[in-house]
């Protein structure tokens, strides 16, 4: 499968009702490290090294969900690359909830927000994720894991 591309002009709106008690926000400086701690042991090193990028930006590019002071799940942009949106990832446990869709849809808001019309969703993984609320189109000719030749 190719990178998608998304029309940031054009966004629907956000369709998710987030269980109770639980908060997507932009993320903090002084998280970083309690977030990067939790994403790195439940997604490996490389996203937390492109989460780092983004927690390095002012304003941060990463954002969270969150329920009574635990990470849920988190979502960046420009952490790969400028106008890419990813790594994102949900505990296991949370899945199914919603919490993935809302932390997709407030992060491609900031980025239009930044000023971006488009963002490049990179090896996509679950394409049905992304295609079901986003008229996502794929980027033929692109280069999926354009970085998979990463150091072990």
């Amino acid at each position: 499968m190719s990178d998608l591309l998304v029309r940031l002009y054009d966004l629907p709106a956000p369709a998710t009702t987030l269980p109770a008690g639980v908060i997507v926000r932009r993320a903090l400086p002084p998280e970083r490290d309690t977030i990067l701690e939790w994403i790195g042991s439940r997604f490996g090193r490389h996203w937390r090294s492109e989460a780092a990028v983004g927690l390095s930006q002012q304003p941060p590019t990463v954002f969270i969900a969150v329920r009574t002071q635990q990470i849920l799940g988190f979502a960046c942009y420009d952490g790969t690359a400028k106008g890419f949106f990813g790594p994102t990832g949900v505990d296991e446990a949370e899945r199914g909830q919603g919490l993935g869709e809302a932390l997709l849809m407030a992060t491609l808001q900031a980025m239009a927000g930044a000023g971006y019309a488009y963002a490049i969703i990179g090896d996509p993984g679950p394409v049905g994720f992304y295609t079901k609320r986003l008229d996502a189109l794929e980027i033929p000719g692109s280069t999926p894991g354009f970085y998979a030749g990463l150091l072990p």
